[in-house]
Order: C-alpha cells, then sequence, then structure tokens
C-alpha cells in the first residue's frame, strides 16, 4: 500500500468498547487498527497546506492553518482554548455566523481518566470521539448545558479540584490512576450547586464508558518523532491512543502534523 496526501487527525470511532481508527490520505480512507503490528514508512514531502485556503505555508498554525486563516478564523481564537472567554455577546466574535451554530448548542461537561481524573468539555455531538481523542480509558458525562461559554464556566469552576490537562507520557506509557468517576462526580458537582442551578445544567445519567485502544504494546520510554527534523518515519506499528501513533522507534503525534503532505507505505 502506498497513498500520499495531507493529513489530518485520525476520525475515531467506538466500536464495541475498542477505539477505531481511520485516516484520510489522498482521497483513500485507510482502516489503520488494522495496520498495528505491520511495519509502516511515512514521508513528509515539505509541502503544508491550509486546511481552510489551500494556500501552501511555510509553517502550521493552530495545528493545520496558514497565518493570515489563524488569525482571521473563529476555530482558531484563544476562546475556544478558554471558552469561559467567549466574546460573541460582545459583537467581536471573528465569524459570529459560525459561533452561534458551533458554540450556541448542547455542551456537556464530562469526567475522563486518560493519566488520571480531569475535568473537560465537548459539544454533545462530539462523544465519544473527544475522549477517544484524548485517550481516556473511561469517560463520564456529568451535565449538559446550552452553551459552551456555561460549559467553560462549569469547567473554570471545577479547576480548583481537579486538574483539566492530561499528562500525556503517563497517558501513552498506559500508566494511568484506576478512579470511581462517578463517586468523584458527586464530589465535585457537591462544590458548585449554586452555578449549576444558575446555569439551568442538567445532571446526567451515571453511565461511565470504558475505551481500550488497539495496542499491542506500550512505550516504557516517550521518544518524540516530528517531521519537522526527520522527514521520513519508520518503524513498526505496536499501537494506536489518542491520536498518536506508538511506533517501535518512538512515538508520532498526526494531530500535530495536520496539513502536512505525507506519504504513507505499509509492508
Amino acid at each position: 500500500m502506498q497513498l500520499a496526501g495531507n493529513i489530518t487527525m485520525m476520525k475515531t470511532s467506538l466500536v464495541d468498547g475498542k477505539a477505531n481508527y481511520v485516516l484520510s490520505l489522498g482521497g483513500e480512507l485507510i482502516e489503520m487498527n488494522s495496520l498495528v503490528g505491520r511495519q509502516i514508512e511515512l514521508s513528509f514531502s515539505g509541502d503544508i497546506n491550509c486546511s481552510n485556503c489551500g494556500q501552501k505555508t511555510n509553517k502550521s498554525f493552530s495545528q493545520g492553518y496558514c497565518f493570515p486563516c489563524a488569525r482571521s478564523l473563529a476555530r482558531c481564537d484563544m476562546c475556544i482554548m478558554k471558552p469561559e472567554t467567549c466574546h460573541h455577546h460582545l459583537g467581536t466574535c471573528r465569524e459570529p455566523e459560525w459561533g452561534l451554530s458551533n458554540c450556541f448548542s448542547s455542551h456537556v461537561v464530562y469526567l475522563a481518566n486518560s493519566s488520571g481524573p480531569k475535568v473537560g468539555i465537548t459539544r454533545e455531538t462530539n462523544m465519544p470521539g473527544r475522549w477517544i481523542d484524548q485517550g481516556a480509558i473511561s469517560a463520564l458525562p456529568i451535565l449538559k448545558v446550552n452553551s459552551r461559554i456555561d460549559s467553560g464556566k462549569v469547567e473554570s469552576a471545577l479547576k480548583p479540584f481537579i486538574a483539566d490537562k492530561t499528562n500525556w507520557r503517563k497517558m501513552l506509557k498506559n500508566e494511568v490512576e484506576q478512579t470511581d468517576l462517578i463517586a468523584k462526580k458527586t464530589e465535585l458537582l457537591s462544590e458548585i450547586p449554586d452555578l449549576i442551578g444558575e446555569l439551568g445544567a442538567k445532571w446526567l445519567d451515571d453511565e461511565t464508558i470504558n475505551i481500550s485502544y488497539p495496542v499491542i504494546k506500550y512505550p516504557t520510554k516517550i521518544v518524540s518523532l516530528s517531521f519537522d527534523k526527520t522527514p521520513n518515519i519508520s518503524g513498526t506499528l505496536e499501537g494506536i491512543k489518542g491520536q498518536y501513533l506508538l511506533l517501535d522507534n518512538g512515538v508520532l503525534n498526526l494531530r500535530k502534523f495536520s496539513s502536512y503532505h505525507i506519504g504513507l507505505s505499509s509492508l
């Protein structure tokens, strides 16, 4: 198999409790799970094309955009990283219509366990993909709210009591603390009853989602691979977790290299 094209992050789904990965490359869909255990080679041509306008760019900004698009698109604004700072109501959103359709719909506040318990937010339609992208082994939706800014307010209020980041090295080595997410939910939500009432947030049923990954062997030492340093990367694909390819000689974060023109071949 030999294919080439500009890559984006792998599409994910949960099939019988196991994460399934599909990479779009040159108009073809590659079932990445089927490559685990095989020798693969990935080659960067040197070209990067903005995922929005298609123009060549010397550097990728905000995971796949040229500099002008990164400055003009709402999806690249700081409020995407810090949703509680949404400024749509001030009339300063970069793309007001985009903001209405993407940020003013049902969002879910969740707990996930990827390297230890953490709080996060996502659109209601982006489950369980969000958890797979983070390499979580379990997740529990805890509240539903009406907008992204409301979910950000809840997340921000819970940060003094729980992490909101993943230790990616522990996640990749599968050094994950076992956590009772349902008990954690009860503990955390008892800290913010006034905010829950103010936002009209809906408590969600206690249904923990467990996720396994297509991994033969987890790395014991993390060596990060980069197309910017090594245009040709090859090795045995020992697993996939989050948006990382776990090769026998290092780990490669495909999401980081969105819009890079990559060739993929396998034996």
